[in-house]
């Protein structure tokens, strides 16, 4: 190949390139790329609900902890009760 004919890298490049752009908007990208040249919107936001759903878990959380502690000492006055010691 002579050293000035660029047409046969060029052609190659090309095809490649094509090709490439070609099987990387036919998968997601491209789906994603037409649903928002179509006008579609991305999803809402969520950290609203995201913000709702930890207070929840917080206040849950306290009152399972409420909880065991009532557990604790109901196992306590249990335990005192079937000591051999002490009348019913």
């Amino acid at each position: 190949m002579p050293p000035g004919d660029i047409a046969p890298v060029f052609l190659t490049t090309a095809l490649a390139l094509i090709a490439g752009v070609t099987f990387i908007l036919r998968g997601p990208v491209g789906k994603a790329l037409a649903r928002r040249l179509e006008g579609h919107q991305p999803p809402e936001d969520r950290s609203s609900e995201i913000a709702g759903r930890l207070a929840q878990v917080d206040e849950l959380s306290h009152r399972v902890a409420e909880l065991e502690e009532r557990l604790d000492f109901a196992e306590r006055l249990l335990a005192r009760s079937r000591e051999p010691n002490q009348l019913p």
